[in-house]
């Protein structure tokens, strides 16, 4: 680890990253994850975890799924309160697929407020559409162990082997491709554009270019981080 975030608070610094499919979301949170012991908080993740746990907040997830249903807003503010209350997140959480809509904010704000915390940094990848779908039609991962790859930008440095686990396996996800990839931009923007004003509107919203190298934009989440944790 080369840098500490700043532990004088007892809670949890919380940062949003915030941008479409292929803008680097993942790739950066697991380098921020290293540098300064933050924990990246997938709503998914979070969800197995709790059912699996069998806490309060969970019983009440596999309740909805096992009947069908969608698992309510509610439902996932509550695991994500309980999983912000666990000690491995002392250093500061990233939040990985929340909040999606201006109603999910506003909630998580309330939630983060009654526990005497706020939003520390919501991070916009910013991205050129154009290129951003190129970026994603080209992506493929290790089957192994999920790394990331991609035909023009990124390529193992031994041809079909897995830089970080060795595996000889690799895949793409079946809507990785142009057409879908558009329609998924045009959504995420739409989605959006309310989070951007939102978080803009709280004096907490930074921006990012992620068109740029994959080290340079992690240079500058670096010293976003570094700033708003200070």
């Amino acid at each position: 680890m080369t840098g500490a975030l700043n532990t004088v608070e007892t809670k949890p610094a919380v940062l949003i990253l915030l941008g479409p499919p292929g803008a680097g979301k993942g790739t950066q949170a697991r380098m921020l994850e290293e540098r300064f012991g933050l924990v990246q908080l997938s709503t998914g993740d979070m969800l197995r975890a709790a059912v699996a746990a069998g806490t309060p907040s969970g019983l009440a997830a596999k309740a909805v799924m096992e009947a069908g249903g969608l698992v309510s807003d509610e439902i996932v503010l509550g695991i994500l309160r309980e999983r912000l209350g666990q000690p491995d997140v002392k250093a500061g959480v990233i939040l990985d697929g929340f909040p999606r809509t201006a109603a999910q904010a506003e909630a998580l704000d309330k939630l983060l407020a009654y526990g005497g915390q706020r939003v520390t940094a919501a991070i916009s990848l910013e991205v050129d559409d154009e290129a951003m779908i190129a970026r994603v039609a080209g992506r493929y991962t290790c089957a192994g162990c999920g790394e990331g790859y991609h035909d023009d930008f990124k390529h193992p440095e031994t041809a079909g082997v897995c830089d970080k686990c060795g595996g000889t396996e690799f895949k793409r996800r079946a809507d990785d491709n142009a057409e879908t990839a558009r329609a998924r931009l045009e959504a995420y923007h739409a989605q959006t554009a309310p989070l951007i004003a939102h978080y803009g509107a709280l004096g907490v919203l930074e921006t990012i270019d992620a068109m740029a190298s994959i080290d340079t934009v992690a240079t500058g989440l670096g010293s976003i981080v570094e700033r708003v944790s200070a």
